[in-house]
């Protein structure tokens, strides 16, 4: 039997930051052709920091708890310190994952890496805000 951290069910049973984000500054959509978890991750970002974070997944528990876990670890910090959370540093603040599980953390580390690039292939506006088109497939 698997056994998920207390984070882990903690935030499968009350995920925080689900949802959709009107006019988000970046997407990122990733899914995981082996089990079926799909994930939309939408960034707000200002001056440079992501000021808030929203996802939508549907998936095992493990999918959903790194997923909450990761909105809460990357709202204020700089695009560059985004771009360091590695899909290693997703589980140990999720508690760890069971082997079987790390997929989790690949499917929500794609999705932020989509999401980061995302935002740099739109173009940054005025205050860090950015304009283009929306790329959910």
């Amino acid at each position: 039997m698997e056994r998920y951290s207390d984070i882990i069910i903690d935030h499968y049973e009350n995920p925080r930051n689900v949802g959709d984000m009107a006019e988000a500054d970046a997407l990122g959509a990733a899914f995981n052709p082996v089990c079926g978890d799909t994930m939309l991750l939408s960034l707000r970002i200002q001056d440079g920091r992501i000021t808030d974070a929203r996802f939508r997944t549907e998936g095992c528990v493990a999918a959903v708890g790194v997923s909450s876990v990761v909105t809460e670890l990357i709202v204020g910090r700089s695009l560059a310190e985004a771009r360091e959370v590695t899909r290693e540093k997703m589980a140990q603040a999720a508690g760890g994952l069971p082997a079987s599980k790390i997929h989790a953390s690949v499917l929500v580390a794609d999705a932020l890496k989509r999401a980061l690039a995302d935002f740099e292939a739109r173009g940054k506006e005025e205050g860090g805000r950015r304009k283009g088109s929306d790329p959910r497939p």
